[in-house]
């Protein structure tokens, strides 16, 4: 498998999304929040049993790196910068980002958390 590489890379910081525009003419938009509940880091991937995120609807990207000729380093507004989004880790969120995006919203209502950091869901046991 080629890795693919990002012709142009650019992060709106107003609409919270990093883009990312390949040589086949490919173009990917990735909210921030996306990028953050996916993080590469260990904080999130939890070292093989990942840890469900949540609570970062409003969360934003501050600064957007190259770490090397591989990866991007990327730091959230929420304070979290660790793990690298290496150039097939972002190509992949890319194509995927539908179904992923799913399948956390997903997580998500099964462990009966929300994406708003300012809202909690109570069961009730009746």
């Amino acid at each position: 498998m080629t890795t693919q590489l990002p012709t142009d890379i650019k992060l709106h910081k107003a609409s919270k999304t990093l883009s990312l525009k390949y040589a086949s003419g490919e173009e990917h938009h990735l909210p921030a929040e996306f990028l953050r509940v996916h993080s590469p880091s260990a904080e999130v991937q939890g070292h093989g049993k990942p840890i469900l995120q949540f609570g970062k609807i409003g969360v934003g990207l501050t600064k957007v790196e190259p770490a090397g000729q591989y990866a991007l380093k990327l730091t959230f507004d929420d304070g979290h910068d660790s793990g690298l989004f290496t150039w097939e880790y972002l190509y992949q969120l890319g194509v995927r980002q539908e179904d992923l995006w799913s399948d956390y919203l997903a997580e998500l209502k099964a462990a009966g958390k929300t994406r708003d950091p300012n809202e909690s869901i109570v069961k009730l046991m009746l």
